[in-house]
């Protein structure tokens, strides 16, 4: 096999092919500064003194990755030692081909915490701006990955104290898997506790192939002039968030394909990218580019619905702050198309402000008023481009602006089967397709790619079939009453615990409403047969008549069932909708009014975003399980704590395609795919859709597209407990969680560990599927657990054997001392898997609760059952150690409430945390009230201080070995209470001294 050394010397001999220059002499700080001066010198051609150099050092070199990432942009300041100013860029910013492009390997940066060596790193005029780290072709990028992040972790890291302050881009690579992400401040630059680490990417060819291999990617993305090109412009620095982005390959080209024809002026064009690609992020980037073309009068970014122009402004604003203000009428958008202002050179406006503008007939002139732009070059940019009442505009803006250029961005483009019918005198005829009206797709990346490159999600659709009980309608539509028990039923399963939520597509107003009072009604009748259940909180939005109101007539020019609905019985409706946000009111404490229904819609979405809260920061009460709609939320709307669409309601083409988008937004593996239960038997229209928007032939699709059925993935799951049991009796250990910790040796624990992912992986994917209480499917399950012997008890108990085994041997891999052995190192424990949303600190307060207190609902768990729930779940791993001793400490019956029993939690862990830091405070002969200050400061900004330890210890008066001996053993003491405390948040600079 091919060693780290030889992929790395191969990489190297690349770039010089590509003309880096390769500097041996380069290998520590001292050479590094000496390297960056004679650059910095030569390029803003000036002598510095040492004093002077020294001194600009001190200045550029900062913590603060985006503050430093500004600086490397911009023109700077210097004073001089005489008093003049020195006007400075740190690199060429205006032709970044024209920089000094070097490659320096194995760079050692030594500081009091940290004793880092960094593989290779490419300099851009003597400044560290890539870094590479590679490894063999056996361990996973992702490791790779993780130790830069543990570099970053590390107290004092060369990262924030010397000129490794500038990186931007980090590249990760085993040879033949090569990934490439952004730098990042710490607080955006970690493996969170849903392990979702930051964007990251492999490169790919136009054609959207991916670029894997090194060589590959080196010849492609690592030319010097495409690298400049990637750090200067297409990297986004978020100011609202202090944040780095860098485009993903298919929003470059594509902003490319837009930029290049507006350059030659080749008329108009489109951009098929799917919904959930970041089509907002790629039209900023493009309009921002268009700023700087003087060819260019105006740039207008053009949505359909003022929710969506806020949506889109405020996307704007976060890339670039201010770049975007508000237009709150028709006059003020007019008044800024006319305005000389640089900053009124990029607008974001509705299609309705725009038609008013360019109506002849509208009393203010304003088309009149716009005559001195009639011949400028405006280019409009139109998100979501399909809307079928683009196609009146299109003819007054081609009119009025015969130089205009017309782009448009859709994820779901308009072809003649799926175009939209109307009669125009008498006659039949079509709208234009999306190529009518834009002329040339100039870029492509479908669904297809989207779900390929694991940016979206599959689907899981299930056909609802209805039973001899609940049989359909004459219309051939389910009961009403027969899906909100089906829902009510398989709501559970579908959202794993309600840790998701959902969408319920009605067809129009009078099903939403009735199904709104059957929800309240069916779950009223439930409550009072079973005290245990718990009801959904199930909210309803769709918008009122408009009676003249501009606001909602905007909001409904694309509901055009809602603003139909809204014509028959108006009163009865507004009526039925004041009675739903009064319910709303009450249940979450708000006071939203019909007559301001804009602030209530927008409420309403939050608290399904809100979904991302445990249920411990932002209780369960506040949020949305189900949201009744029928238009509303079916387009433009994300939140990836959606992933369930209940669908009554007929979808065909590009609209059934929007909805279903709704739900396939990626999270991590507690998210699979998008849930679709379907109470219209619309397989059909579902296969035509997937075969239109898919880009590939229809059985290739759905493939790609959806998941496999649930009887497949249950055969997966029966062959991987086999596996596991097969594993077990390998090493001549009964088939037993309990004899997990018999298992002797790395190679016998990693097996383990990775047997055991398999089987959670597959029971996390079955607990989703919403058709498993189908008989056959539930016989299947039974059948595996008896064949087996493999029950839910067995599983949780095997849970927390995962659980102890795997942080024992992360432990053991973050060490700093000693090396461990490549199965180890190669591991990825993916520790979300057992996360449950369910059991969390609530939902175990109140399982001991009805087990020892006095609320008159027994649960049938044992003690050790109830331990085995805490020791399953990794999202209880920092409080199950008091969790535990506190169930350990009850007795069998005290009479105490739900609250009482939090109350008494609360006390008893703050007594035990007392207790225990009072005890070390006289082990290591220092006061309580010291350490507990120490702590307090480590806890206030989640970074280990290393003076703060110094002082500690001072008046202990101890020489530096017995000093050393001394911070070594407390910190040990300390570092488990230390996480205790912060509950899961990470503390940096603490790895030196963790076991």
């Amino acid at each position: 096999m091919i060693r780290e050394k030889q992929i790395e010397e191969n990489f190297i001999n690349k770039l010089i092919e590509l003309k880096y220059i390769y500097r041996p002499d380069i290998c520590d700080r001292i050479t590094l500064e000496q390297n960056f001066r004679k650059k910095f010198e030569r390029l803003n051609r000036v002598n510095l003194s040492d004093s002077e150099f020294n001194r600009l050092l001190e200045e550029i070199t900062d913590p603060d990755v985006f503050a430093s990432s500004k600086r490397l942009r911009e023109v700077n300041t210097f004073m001089r030692e005489d008093g003049t100013p020195l006007q400075y860029t740190l690199v060429n910013i205006k032709d970044w081909c024209k920089n000094e492009y070097e490659v320096i390997n194995q760079l050692r940066i030594n500081t009091r915490n940290s004793f880092q060596r960094y593989d290779v790193i490419l300099l851009i005029n003597g400044l560290p701006v890539v870094q590479v780290e590679l490894k063999t072709l056996d361990v996973s990028p992702h490791r790779a990955m993780q130790q830069i992040v543990d570099y970053k972790n590390d107290s004092g890291n060369g990262y924030t104290n010397t000129l490794l302050c500038f990186m931007q881009l980090f590249i990760v690579s085993n040879y033949s898997n090569t990934y490439y992400f952004a730098n990042n401040n710490i607080q955006h630059f970690k493996f969170n506790a849903e392990e979702q680490f930051l964007p990251v990417y492999q490169w790919a060819r136009e054609d959207n192939k991916k670029v894997a291999c090194l060589d590959s990617f080196a010849e492609q993305f690592l030319p010097k002039c495409h690298l400049g090109e990637m750090i200067s412009r297409y990297m986004v620095l978020i100011t609202s968030e202090q944040k780095l982005l860098i485009m993903r390959p298919y929003q470059i080209y594509a902003v490319k394909a837009i930029v290049r024809c507006i350059e030659e002026n080749r008329g108009n064009g489109y951009i098929w990218h799917t919904t959930g690609s970041g089509k907002t992020l790629t039209s900023f980037k493009a309009s921002t580019l268009l700023k700087d073309n003087s060819d260019i009068e105006k740039c207008l970014f053009v949505v359909d619905r003022k929710d969506l122009d806020r949506q889109t402004r405020q996307e704007f604003n976060r890339f670039q702050e201010n770049c975007v203000e508000e237009n709150t009428d028709t006059g003020t958008l007019v008044r800024r198309m006319l305005s000389t202002d640089y900053a009124d050179k990029v607008i974001v406006t509705t299609i309705q402000k725009l038609g008013i503008a360019l109506d002849p007939n509208n009393r203010k002139n304003y088309k009149e008023q716009l005559l001195p732009l009639k011949d400028s070059r405006i280019v409009f940019i139109f998100d979501e481009c399909h809307r079928s009442q683009f196609g009146d505009n299109h003819k007054a803006i081609k009119e009025f602006f015969p130089n205009a250029q017309l782009f448009g961005f859709t994820g779901t483009p308009i072809f003649e089967k799926n175009a939209t019918y109307t009669k125009v005198n008498g006659e039949t005829a079509s709208y234009k397709t999306t190529k009518d009206i834009f002329e040339k797709q100039l870029h492509a990346y479908t669904i297809t790619h989207a779900i390929e490159d694991k940016n979206v999600l599959r689907f899981h659709v299930d056909y609802f079939k209805p039973d001899d009980n609940n049989p359909r309608r004459a219309d051939g539509s389910v009961k009403k009453q027969a899906i909100v028990e089906t829902i009510l039923s398989k709501h559970d399963a579908a959202t794993n615990e309600r840790r998701f939520n959902a969408i319920l597509a009605t067809s129009s107003i009078n099903d939403a409403i009735e199904y709104y009072r059957l929800f309240r009604q069916v779950q009223e009748q439930r409550k009072l047969k079973d005290d245990s259940f718990e009801p959904l909180n199930v909210a309803c939005v769709f918008s009122p008549p408009a009676e003249g109101n501009p606001d909602i007539k905007q909001i409904q020019e694309e509901l055009q069932q809602e603003k139909i609905d809204n014509e028959q019985e108006p009163e009865r409706k507004k009526q039925a909708l004041k009675e739903i946000i009064a319910d709303y009111n009450r249940q979450y404490g708000t006071n939203h009014v019909i007559e301001e229904f804009d602030s209530y819609y927008q409420d309403v979405q939050q608290r399904i975003k809100d979904q991302k809260y445990s249920n411990k920061d932002y209780p369960h009460a506040n949020k949305i399980d189900i949201t009744i709609v029928v238009d509303m939320l079916l387009t433009g709307f994300d939140s990836k704590f959606l992933n369930t669409l209940y669908v009554d309601k007929r979808l065909v083409y590009h609209n059934l395609i929007q909805a279903f988008s709704r739900t396939n937004r990626i999270l991590n593996d507690t998210k699979p795919y998008g849930n679709i239960l379907d109470f219209r038997g619309q397989q059909d229209a579902v296969d035509e859709a997937i075969s239109m928007f898919s880009g590939n032939e229809k059985d290739v699709a759905r493939r790609i597209w959806l998941v496999e059925p649930a009887s497949s993935i249950q055969q997966k799951y029966k062959e991987a407990v086999a596996g596991l049991r097969s594993f077990m009796q390998s090493y001549n250990l009964e088939f037993n969680a309990s004899e997990v910790a018999n298992l002797k040796g790395d190679e016998a624990k990693v097996g383990f560990i990775n047997h055991f992912k398999d089987v959670q992986r597959y029971k996390t994917q079955l607990s989703q599927y919403v058709d498993l209480t189908d008989v056959a499917d539930a016989s299947v399950v039974s059948d595996s657990q008896s064949e087996y012997g493999f029950t839910d008890d067995d599983l949780l108990a095997f849970r927390g054997a995962y659980l102890n085994l795997a942080y024992s041997l992360k432990k053991k891999r973050e060490k700093t001392t000693e090396p461990v052995s490549p199965e180890i190192e190669d591991l990825d424990f993916e520790f979300v898997l057992f996360a449950s949303a369910m059991i969390d600190y609530d939902y175990i307060m109140d399982l001991i609760a009805k087990q020892y207190g006095g609320t008159g609902v027994k649960v049938k768990l044992t003690r050790e059952q109830l331990v085995n729930l805490v020791l399953s779940n990794s999202n209880l791993m920092d409080e199950r150690d008091d969790i535990i001793a506190y169930i350990n400490s009850l007795e069998e019956v005290n009479g105490k409430t739900e609250q009482e029993i939090k109350e008494g939690y609360n006390h008893f862990k703050a007594e035990r945390y007392a207790k225990e830091i009072d005890s070390i405070a006289r082990k290591y002969e220092i006061t309580t009230e010291s350490l507990n200050d120490f702590i307090n400061g480590i806890m206030d900004r989640k970074i280990f201080d290393a003076e703060k330890l110094n002082d500690l210890l001072a008046p202990l008066n101890l020489g530096w070995k017995a000093r050393a001996k001394v911070e070594s053993a407390l910190m040990t003491d300390l570092i488990p209470l230390l996480k205790r405390k912060a509950e899961g948040e990470e503390i940096s600079g603490l790895s030196a001294y963790e076991e």
